[in-house]
């Protein structure tokens, strides 16, 4: 699922195996960059942010994630999203896609000349 990191979870106390990760609160969105459902708790497996858009998995995947196997978890991010674009939809003359955020136009437009600013490495 794509969510915005709104959040953080301290928890002072937790399962031995979650001691050295970090949680966030997570707002599922739709492909328009929308809120859409109920916030999630996940495990950052990609040093993800505040504000940034993540991509989440949930379930027996989100114990795949890297040193996750045997842990008690049900969600994980996975990955920072830079860019969204949604077929079908069709750009408005000089858009500029901003990075970090869900973006549905951009369908059919170049990408940006040279390294796009806040973009990660």
């Amino acid at each position: 699922m794509l969510a915005k990191v709104v959040g953080t979870v301290v928890a002072t106390r937790k399962d031995e195996r979650l001691v050295a990760s970090k949680l966030l609160v997570a707002r599922p969105l739709d492909v328009s960059g929308q809120p859409d459902g109920n916030y999630v708790v996940a495990v950052d497996t990609v040093d993800a942010g505040f504000g940034d858009t993540v991509l989440i998995v949930s379930g027996s995947s989100a114990r795949m994630a890297q040193g996750y196997k045997d842990c008690p978890i049900d969600a994980a991010i996975i990955g920072v999203i830079d860019q969204v674009d949604t077929p079908g939809q069709v750009d408005t003359p000089g858009q500029v896609d901003t990075p970090g955020q869900v973006d549905t136009p951009g369908h059919g437009a170049p990408p940006p000349a040279g390294p796009v600013p806040g973009a990660r490495k």
